[in-house]
């Protein structure tokens, strides 16, 4: 079975790539849950946030933003102890604004999923890359959501998290053509 040339062996990847990545989400509290995670991917790989995700979806109140909106001083120093996600101030004060300003978009589009998939008006974007050295790390759509995002007061929200978004949430089908999941995704 052919996949995309950047998963290894490991299962997590292996099951990440094989279940949810290019797929399109919808539903708010799993966009909110990317969002936070792509944030705090940055400088490091993704396996290593695949390996702390389940500590973050318990450290973060299953990522329900309203809860992660409201943690105070004492709960962030919480998540500064918790050695089972990445413990960096910035992304930890980043999840608690960005949860806010998620609200924020919620409360004025009627759902995050309303406003962040206007980028691709409602529909993935179908690249057709055959190598993975093809695959930008970030697009004018990227450039786009990252400059709105920042406008609203998101951080940790730059052009290339933006697009590693879009892929996590199949707003872009990044899955190269020979990838068994490209067709099952058109």
């Amino acid at each position: 079975m052919n996949r995309c040339q950047w998963v290894k062996n490991d299962p997590l990847e292996i099951a990440y790539h094989d279940t949810e990545w290019g797929v399109p989400l919808h539903d708010d509290r799993q966009l909110f849950e990317f969002l936070i995670l792509e944030g705090a991917q940055a400088g490091l790989s993704w396996i290593t946030i695949l390996r702390k995700r389940d500590t973050y979806r318990e450290a973060f109140d299953d990522f329900d933003p309203i809860k992660v909106a409201s943690y105070d001083d004492s709960q962030q120093q919480k998540l500064l102890q918790n050695s089972g996600i990445i413990r960096n101030r910035l992304k930890i004060e980043a999840a608690i604004t960005n949860a806010q300003n998620f609200l924020a978009v919620q409360e004025e589009f009627g759902s995050f999923d309303t406003y962040i998939w206007q980028f691709v008006s409602g529909e993935p974007i179908q690249n057709h890359w055959t190598s993975i050295a093809e695959i930008p790390a970030r697009t004018d759509v990227s450039d786009a959501i990252s400059k709105d995002l920042k406008q609203r007061g998101f951080k940790f929200v730059g052009s290339t998290i933006c697009y590693a978004f879009m892929q996590a949430v199949g707003m872009v089908n990044d899955h190269t053509v020979d990838c068994f999941r490209y067709q099952e995704l058109l």
